[in-house]
């Protein structure tokens, strides 16, 4: 059993930045690709950074330019770094694990974290 804990949401005011961390309770085979997705209050949860074709990162039009995801192997840990946050970045964020490729570059997410949440005011 692997477990994902993030850290580093927080209140911030619009125009600024967070850097969002999921660190793995230990290391996550190679077969796993690793995303994020964030649940906006009374919305669904959405995808932000997810696993797309050939192992690229495909990142929601909402957050395209303003946000990275990146990975820090030796720490089994994967980031999202958000700038320039809006009022309507404000959600739960999770990171997701996907154990299994589904075919049409999907991918089916098997572990995920409890969340951390980020609440951007004006």
């Amino acid at each position: 059993q692997v477990d994902l804990v993030e850290s580093g949401g927080g209140s911030v005011q619009a125009g600024g930045s967070l850097r969002l961390s999921c660190r793995a309770s230990r290391e996550i085979s190679s077969g796993y690709c690793m995303a994020w997705f964030r649940q906006p209050p009374g919305k669904e949860r959405e995808e932000v950074a997810v696993c797309g074709c050939g192992g690229m990162t495909r990142y929601a039009d909402s957050v395209k330019g303003r946000s990275t995801l990146s990975k820090d192997p030796t720490e089994n840990t994967l980031y999202l770094q958000m700038d320039d946050l809006k009022r309507e970045d404000t959600a739960v964020y999770y990171c997701a694990a996907a154990g299994r490729y589904l075919g049409d570059c999907r991918y089916d997410y098997t572990l995920w974290g409890q969340g951390t949440q980020v609440t951007v005011s004006s």
